[in-house]
């Protein structure tokens, strides 16, 4: 008898990004396979790193270095 294959997570998961230099970028993907384990979201932040040092060089503008990271909120539905 086959085994039955579990289902992959597929998707996006959204992080904050703060750098040391008190800037922010909002909403950063990261895929939702890069994450989870015993590592849980520590992935998420090399994931971006090399996010942006890809970005450097297409650009010729380095970003600063990563102060934190953490889960992007939804936003609440608004009253009305």
């Amino acid at each position: 008898m086959a085994k039955k294959q579990q289902a992959r997570p597929s998707g996006f998961v959204l992080f904050d990004v703060i750098y040391e230099d008190g800037t922010q970028t909002s909403n950063r993907k990261v895929p939702v396979t890069e994450l989870g384990g015993l590592d849980g979201d520590a992935p998420a932040r090399t994931f971006v790193e090399i996010q942006d040092r890809k970005i450097a060089e297409m650009s010729g503008s380095a970003r600063g270095r990563i102060k934190s990271i953490a889960r992007s909120r939804r936003p609440r539905p608004s009253a009305g």
